[in-house]
């Protein structure tokens, strides 16, 4: 087994390039031994670059596998050390944006597999071995989205998975604060990213004009140092909260 830092090791899906790359790449930098686990093979660049820093490894897997939760957890452990942070980043949107009324069950099942089923039954796995191998700071980490309140129409699938994430991070977090372990729950809002890139001229135009308070992209930063904060125990005497990193795109405004 390879030398623990203080703070343990964190296993990031959804890690190949983007948020969870980022992600990744702040939780290493704050003292984590990061298991970076993406259903993308060969390995992205970015990524690929990040593996050849100590304390770090990439390891081939789809969420949406339940017969691979059990390897990860035990290989992440065994090459990196006592698992201490899972950060549930892995998700799809709608195979395609539209009518609600033509949304498909390929696409309904679709995310429901990855987005929700994965999600949970890795997160049960997880947990399993912190009770099993307790540590300080222990915490589940799961990035939902602002769509998990807010209406998104054109896909509604993804939208009710992430809904569902927020009871998720509830059930978690009454189950196993006894064991000192947090659950946290993410919403990020528009972050520019490879995902949000078909949409990027379409969401720019209701940024600047103050669909966002703040009237700026969120950048993928924004939501990899709130993971930090959280995972490095920056609040700690919570559990089963949710945080909006949206710029305030979450805010019910009345104008005029």
């Amino acid at each position: 087994m390879a030398k623990t830092l203080g703070r343990g090791t964190a296993i990031v899906t959804g890690a190949g390039r983007g948020l969870g790359l980022a992600i990744a790449e702040h939780l290493l930098d704050s003292g984590f031994a990061v298991a970076l686990a993406s259903i993308e093979d060969p390995v992205p660049s970015g990524a690929a670059e990040m593996v050849k820093r100590p304390n770090c490894k990439y390891f081939v897997f789809d969420v949406a596998d339940l017969a691979s939760h059990e390897n990860l957890v035990r290989n992440a452990e065994h090459q990196l050390g006592p698992l201490t942070c899972l950060v549930n980043n892995a998700g799809v949107t709608s195979l395609v944006r539209g009518d609600l009324l033509e949304l498909t069950p390929e696409s309904f099942d679709r995310s429901v597999r990855i987005n929700l089923r994965g999600t949970f039954f890795l997160t049960q796995a997880v947990a399993k071995r912190m009770i099993a191998v307790p540590r300080d700071n222990q915490s589940i980490i799961s990035i939902s989205s602002v769509n998990a309140s807010m209406v998104g129409e054109n896909r509604g699938d993804y939208c009710i998975t992430k809904a569902a994430l927020e009871m998720l991070n509830k059930l978690f977090a009454t189950r196993l604060a006894e064991h000192g372990i947090a659950s946290y729950e993410l919403r990020p809002g528009m972050i520019q990213t490879e995902m949000t890139a078909p949409v990027f001229e379409k969401y720019d135009s209701f940024i600047q004009s103050g669909g966002v308070p703040m009237r700026r992209w969120g950048q993928p930063a924004d939501i990899a140092q709130a993971v930090v904060t959280l995972a490095t125990g920056g609040l700690p005497f919570s559990t089963g909260i949710h945080v909006d990193i949206g710029g305030g795109l979450h805010l019910h405004r009345l104008k005029g």
